[in-house]
C-alpha cells in the first residue's frame, strides 16, 4: 500500500480522489490548501503527491519548490493535479518540475491506474509524464 498526499482545495475533487485511491488500496491523506498539504507532506512521507496548482493560499509553484528543496523527497513523484487545458498544465508542470499531470476532470475509471503508473518506477512514461 502505497501512502498518497493530495492537495486539493476543491471538496469534490479531493473526496473523489481520496475514494477512487482508497479503493485501490492507497492510503490518502487529504489536504485542503498549500499550508496544511506542506505539513501534510513533512509529516506522512508520502510516496507521491498530488497537487493542484490553483491553490488559494500559496500557489502550486511555491510548494513544489519548496518540496523539491527538501532531501528526503527526492525521490517522490509529484504530480500536477489541475483542470488547466492540457498544453498549459502541460507546460507549468514542466516548468514547476512536476513529475506528470492528471487533468480534471479525472476519468474515475482510470484514475488509480494512472496513480499507479506513477509508482511504478519501472514502468515506461507514459503521455502525462514530463520526461
Amino acid at each position: 500500500m502505497s501512502r498518497i498526499v493530495v492537495i486539493e482545495d476543491n471538496p469534490l475533487n479531493a473526496r473523489m480522489a481520496h475514494k477512487l485511491l482508497s479503493r485501490a488500496g492507497h492510503d490518502v491523506v487529504l489536504a485542503e490548501d498549500g499550508e496544511i498539504g506542506l505539513n501534510a507532506v513533512l509529516n506522512n512521507q508520502p510516496d507521491l503527491i498530488l497537487i493542484d496548482l490553483g491553490l488559494p493560499d500559496i500557489d502550486g509553484q511555491t510548494i513544489i519548490g519548496m518540496l523539491h528543496m527538501e532531501e528526503a523527497l527526492s525521490g517522490v513523484p509529484i504530480i500536477a493535479f489541475t483542470a488547466w487545458p492540457q498544453e498549459e498544465a502541460f507546460e507549468m508542470a514542466q516548468a514547476y518540475g512536476c513529475d506528470g499531470i492528471i487533468t480534471k476532470p479525472i476519468n474515475t475509471r482510470t484514475f488509480a491506474d494512472e496513480i499507479n503508473s506513477y509508482l511504478d518506477k519501472t514502468q515506461q512514461p507514459t503521455s502525462g509524464d514530463l520526461v
